[in-house]
């Protein structure tokens, strides 16, 4: 290749820097970026230094405002920022994790902004779009965000995405992209996946649950999409189409428990009010109404996921495989051995006998 080849190519691969590069999403992204030739460099960035060798490591905290000056590289600022540097661990203190979240992306888009940075990309999720008997399926990228903060991270995940809108308006320079996977599995732990380490579906009485769902390596590469511009704007991704609940109840062997609605939302609310489940009632929701994303902007681009809903599905079962939750709750190894199914049998009649409770209440009325 000539030296001017070689300059034009240079021209137009991009130096990219990835936020949470030592674990989970973002180190699989640093990975994959490193690897590219279309990729020029790639600054990872995290508050430790993590396995990929070939990028270039910066320590420090998100929050950092000295994060402006480690996006210039000789001077040379990073072309492309994505943020994945996000605490979404259900274990986390709510306050600690928001304050964290939230306060992290003010300074990587306050921070990209002052450094010259062309263009942020953010990751937040699908839920968003809020789950609700009404909405089209699928839903288009544009459709109105009509979540509500009573879902874990959800209201940390819309405040991201206000601080997107936001930085557009502030910072006239600077695109901003925003990725909203479906849900997500692959070393993924959360409510939804925990819905699938219990004895028992709970299924919500005339609900119309639709599940679709994300593969991490599907997320990462439409992340790359996004890094090297090939998408722009509100970006949804998943896999193509979705399962309707008796699918899901087929294909994972689990059989459902079904219970009216005023009982499982009454009693997930209960429960994670005296702190004996980390998820709270609204995370029940998106296990009763449909939130599936069309992807169509990806797809338009020219991206097509790698996975199907029913290899992910199969994966999750494989990855849940010996672990026992309750109402959100994971049992612990003790726990599990000691009781096993049987604690969980065990809730599961608790929560039957609130149902029976509530019956005879009705029929005395």
């Amino acid at each position: 290749m000539s030296s001017s080849e070689n300059n034009v190519r240079a021209a137009r691969t991009p130096l990219v820097a990835v936020t949470g590069a030592a674990s989970g999403v973002g180190a699989l992204l640093t990975r994959r970026l490193v690897a590219s030739e279309e990729v020029k460099r790639v600054l990872a960035i995290d508050d430790r230094r993590g396995e990929v060798a070939e990028a270039e490591w910066q320590v420090v905290d998100v929050r950092d405002p000295a994060l402006a000056e480690r996006l210039r590289r000789e001077g040379e600022p990073a072309d492309v920022l994505v943020h994945l540097a996000m605490d979404v661990d259900l274990e986390s203190h709510p306050a600690e994790r928001t304050a964290y979240n939230v306060r992290g992306t003010q300074t990587v888009l306050t921070a990209a902004a002052a450094a010259g940075v062309r263009r942020v990309v953010l990751c937040t999720s699908a839920m968003v779009y809020g789950a609700h008997p009404d909405n089209e399926v699928p839903l288009l990228e544009d459709a109105e965000l009509r979540a509500t903060a009573d879902a874990t991270t959800v209201g940390d995940l819309l405040e991201v995405e206000r601080l997107a809108r936001r930085a557009r308006r502030a910072h006239p320079g600077l695109e901003v992209t925003v990725v909203r996977p479906a849900m997500l599995v692959g070393g993924v732990d959360s409510a939804l996946t925990r819905y699938f380490e219990s004895p028992r579906l709970l299924v919500v009485a005339d609900s119309r649950p639709c599940w679709q769902f994300c593969h991490v390596e599907d997320l990462v590469s439409a992340l790359e999409y996004a890094a090297l511009e090939k998408v722009t704007g509100e970006v949804a991704v998943g896999c193509d189409g979705w399962l309707e609940q008796e699918e899901v109840e087929e294909l994972s062997g689990i059989r459902r428990m079904e219970l009216p609605s005023t009982v499982a939302l009454g009693a997930a609310s209960r429960l994670h009010r005296i702190g004996l489940t980390p998820s709270p009632a609204g995370d029940l929701a998106y296990t009763m109404h449909p939130w599936v994303v069309s992807g169509s902007r990806l797809h338009e681009a020219g991206w097509r996921p790698s996975w199907t809903n029913e290899e992910v599905l199969a994966a999750l079962m494989e990855e849940v495989a010996g672990r026992h939750t309750v109402a959100g709750r994971r049992l612990g190894r003790k726990d599990a051995t000691a009781a096993g199914a049987a604690g969980a049998t065990v809730a599961l009649l608790g929560t039957a006998a609130l149902v029976r409770r509530a019956r005879k209440a009705r029929r005395r009325l």
